[in-house]
This record gives C-alpha cells, structure tokens and sequence, in this order.
C-alpha cells in the first residue's frame, strides 16, 4: 500500500513506521515538535516537515499528491498527546488535534483517499470505577480533559465524513501504551528514569488510579489490521486486559530495576483526573482477526533495558 502517515515521529507513529516500512511506501508528514524523534524520518520513502493544521495545508497536501501519486489510505497519528500540558495550554489542543484532522480529512475527501485511519484513545470515554465493566460501546463519549475532548472532538469529525460523504473512515482506540522510544515526560518513562537516577518519582493522589497497559508494537499491529480489515464508520478498541494501579506500576518498576520504595512521593492529584480507564476489545479481537502478543512482564523488560541502555 501507499500510505501518508501524519505524526510518523511521535511514539507510536514511528514504531509503527519501523514495523511497516519494508511492506509499504510510507510518506510522512510530522511537525517535529519537541517530542519527535528525528531518526523515524529516515525510514520513510519521503519525510516533510509540516504542520497538518496549518492554514495552507491544502495547498501544501496538492503538491504531495502531485509528487507522489494517489495514496491509498491516511492513517493520523498526529497529535498533541499529553494530559497535563492540555490542562495548562488547552488552545494547542484544540488547534493541532481537531484543526489538524479538519485538514486532513478535506484533504482525503477532495482527493478521493480510499481509506482514512484515526487513531485515537481510550480517555475519550472518560472513566470507571472498580468493579464497573469495560468501555463498549464506542458511541459513549464523556472526556475530562482538553486533551480528551479534542481527541472526542477528532473521531466524530472523523466519523461525520463517513456519514455525510461516504468515507471510509476507521477509528482505532487504545489503551496506555508503552515501549522503548516514548518521549520521557509519558508515566513510565518517568518512572524508569527516575529510579535509575535515585531520583523521587511522583505519584497523583492516592497512587490507586488504574491503566490498561498495551506494548506499543502490539497497538501498531492492531492499527494495520483496522486498516486493512476495519468496516467503514466503526470504532474499534484495542485493548492488553492488563491493568496496574499507578502505585502498583511504579513498585513493581522499582523492584526490577533494584531499587527501593523510598524514592515514591506522593502528590497532590491532577485536576480531573480519570480513575480508571479498561477497554472491551473483544469487537477488535474478533473483526480484526487481531490480538496482544506481548505480555507485560516482557514488554517492561524491555522498555526498562531501552531506558537503562540509553543512561549508560
């Protein structure tokens, strides 16, 4: 397939890249803000350094096609991602994740994209408490921060075109992901950083609030199968089953690294802070033909050695 892939230098966006770049032409657009990574961009059959939501972007997206030929899927990863920055500078948000979207899906209609792939989150459902069941129904949106609701915002933008203009558009909603390359202010990162430093590691308010975990390479792989097996309109989940409490998570950081509980301090929690986000992904196990192969106990082995490696 030839794909433009938005936000190619982000997190998820290059590990997905790095999985996918032998099979496919892969053309991608990233901004490169401050949590970009650069080396992402040398694995793609073309890299432009351009940001979706600016004002002149579909000028800009007609010289891509003119250069590149017809693209047959979209797939957006790009994005403004972290919660706490949302919180403090929410019109970025709103700009870059909705905006964005905005664009790119003009883009796709106007130059008939077969397929446009959003990737989106878990947080836009709000939260749970324990005991509740999971996240099903992909219609329920209640998000709680800027962050979230832009994201909300992003997949029914997106969804509307399948509506209204026949699209074929694919949402795909994942849990918390982790793995080597996520840009150090993410919940792990922090933790493993902090703990080989001997450095306090901070915890919102009581430590009890609970994530689903998915490796990163497993999420990539549930978005490739969405775009190759996704229906037109739908909203998948892709989910691990494997949550932690954030106090939990952080101890058990801690005992495999060698290090003592003494470096947990607890802080006054976040403003609107979700509880508990758990995902039912059996509609994605089941259309998708697709399901997490990593465990946990293997993915923060290796997430702990790619941080541990890169302090040496």
């Amino acid at each position: 397939m030839r794909l433009l892939v938005t936000g190619h230098c982000g997190f998820i966006g290059q590990n997905f890249v790095k999985l996918y770049h032998e099979e496919h032409q892969i053309v991608g657009i990233d901004k490169m803000g401050y949590a970009s990574d650069e080396l992402a961009a040398k694995l793609c059959n073309e890299h432009y350094e351009i940001d979706i939501s600016r004002p002149d972007f579909e000028g800009v997206f007609d010289s891509i096609d003119d250069k590149h030929g017809p693209f047959d899927a979209i797939v957006n990863f790009a994005a403004e991602s972290h919660v706490d920055n949302s919180i403090k500078s929410p019109s970025v948000f709103i700009h870059s994740n909705i905006v964005g979207t905005f664009n790119l899906l003009e883009a796709a209609r106007k130059h008939s994209i077969k397929k446009f792939l959003q990737i989106g989150t878990d947080e836009v459902y709000g939260d749970l408490q324990p005991g509740d069941l999971p996240f099903s129904n992909p219609h329920e949106m209640k998000p709680s921060s800027p962050y979230s609701a832009s994201k909300a915002a992003a997949d029914l933008l997106a969804l509307s075109y399948y509506k209204t203009y026949g699209m074929n558009v694919v949402v795909t909603r994942s849990c918390n992901n982790y793995g080597p390359h996520q840009y150090e202010e993410k919940f792990i990162p922090v933790i493993i950083t902090k703990a080989l430093n001997n450095q306090a590691i901070p915890v919102y308010g009581t430590g009890l609030n609970m994530r689903e975990w998915i490796y990163v390479d497993d999420n990539c792989e549930g978005v490739m199968q969405a775009l190759i097996k996704g229906r037109a309109g739908t909203a998948y989940n892709l989910g691990s089953g494997h949550e932690e409490t954030n106090i939990n998570l952080v101890k058990i950081i801690l005992s495999k690294v060698g290090k003592s509980d003494a470096l947990i301090e607890m802080v006054s929690d976040r403003k609107g802070h979700d509880f508990r986000y758990f995902l039912n992904s059996e509609t994605s196990y089941q259309e998708l033909d697709w399901k997490p192969k990593t465990s946990f106990s293997d993915g923060i082995k290796k997430t702990i050695d790619y941080y541990a490696s890169k302090s040496k």
